[in-house]
């Protein structure tokens, strides 16, 4: 089975910890007997002077094609025009890598092109498709169907991309709903839970890292990009009824000057600690220390943060976004409360009175494996090619 992975959310170099997800996934499907699987990630770039900018001046840097630490990636650039609207993007992607994927298919055809994210890599994969002749399948992750699904300039263009699939996938049945819901047909989605890599994220002693950032309290950990949509800020004033507890902001991102003079506003500032965009390697030691992890996201398809948090052990507390309902099933695993600070600090407190046995909240993740997400895509590629 030759699979095309096109994919705009996935790591390099100058973003190592970017769709890491989309590459566990990518790996461990390709790493069975009868798979092949190349991968294709464009990467947008603007028009000179602004490719310039050290933003982009790192994507210039990526080399076109490498081995990314086992899979064949491809890394054309398709031009990007900043202000002038993303729904130029997906014509722009195929215009600009249609003459790799000919090429390539014309020295080893591809059975099917895996879409893995809905804007822009949906609608590219679908012209793509029609092209070659041969079926494709789309991934719904969050923001991909609860923005551009809806955003006047593109919700078309996911929407057809959605009808004209053989197939669907989607991270919740909270998702596949929202899916639904924007007329993309039920009966070709398939709910696909992501993975974790269960023997590196586990229950482990957390008192050195804590003694080495000066926490003597209980510690909160807040994993994800520091964008609005994650709603760190909530976090960070649930500390004013909190008292002795330290807050660590895992991610980064144009929140990050907002947050800090947030912290410094309510007099909070020596309890947050922001640790920046953390290797993904060195997360399940951080998430362990914690005591709890709080993240009460506006909109979610289901957070790898959660998964990855609850098999360390590690209590969530979460706003009931996607997929929440479906991952805490027990309340030893935590709270799903409202966004907003009274809310969640009644939720952190009920949370850390509990202080629940790590291997029960474990326990509720074990099923969340990556064998587990390759053999079930591998039967949703099967099922489309009809083997």
């Amino acid at each position: 089975m030759r699979i095309l992975t096109l994919a705009t959310l996935f790591p390099h170099a100058a973003r190592p910890n970017f769709g890491i997800f989309v590459e566990r996934q990518t790996a461990t499907l390709a790493e069975r007997d009868g798979m092949d699987v190349t991968v294709i990630s464009p990467q947008a770039i603007p028009p000179w002077p602004l490719s310039r900018h050290a933003r982009y001046r790192a994507l210039t840097a990526l080399p076109l094609q490498e081995d990314w630490r086992g899979l064949n990636v491809y890394r054309p650039r398709f031009l990007h025009l900043p202000g002038i609207g993303a729904h130029w993007q997906p014509l722009l992607m195929v215009r600009a890598i249609w003459p790799l994927v000919q090429r390539l298919h014309a020295l080893q055809p591809f059975d099917l092109i895996d879409a893995e994210f809905f804007f822009p890599d949906g609608p590219a994969a679908r012209i793509l498709a029609q092209r070659l002749g041969i079926p494709y399948s789309v991934k719904a992750r969050g923001a991909d169907i609860h923005y551009w699904g809806h955003a006047p300039k593109t919700r078309d263009m996911v929407r057809q991309a959605g009808r004209d699939a053989s197939g669907l996938l989607a991270v919740s049945a909270a998702m596949r709903q929202d899916m639904v819901d924007l007329g993309m047909p039920a009966d070709r989605i398939t709910v696909h839970y992501t993975g974790c890599d269960q023997q590196r994220f586990l229950p482990q002693d957390g008192a050195a890292l804590r003694a080495e950032l000066g926490i003597s309290g209980s510690m909160l950990i807040s994993v994800g990009a520091l964008i609005a949509r994650k709603r760190q800020d909530l976090v960070i004033q649930t500390l004013t009824e909190l008292p002795g507890v330290t807050l660590v902001l895992a991610g980064a991102g144009e929140e990050e000057r907002r947050y800090r003079e947030l912290a410094a506003q309510l007099g909070v500032a020596d309890r947050v600690i922001l640790a920046g965009a953390l290797p993904h390697a060195d997360l399940p030691h951080w998430l362990a220390a914690a005591d709890a992890m709080v993240l009460p996201s506006k909109s979610e398809g289901l957070a790898n943060a959660w998964v990855e948090s609850l098999a360390c052990g590690t209590p969530i507390v979460i706003s009931d976004a996607g997929g929440a309902a479906e991952l805490l099933t027990d309340p030893a695993a935590g709270r799903i409360t409202e966004a907003q600070p009274a809310a969640l600090a009644t939720a952190i407190r009920d949370v850390l009175a509990q202080n629940p046995d790590p291997s029960r909240v474990r326990a509720t993740v074990a099923n969340f494996t990556w064998q587990r997400n390759a053999d079930e895509l591998q039967r949703h590629f099967s099922a489309i090619l009809g083997r």
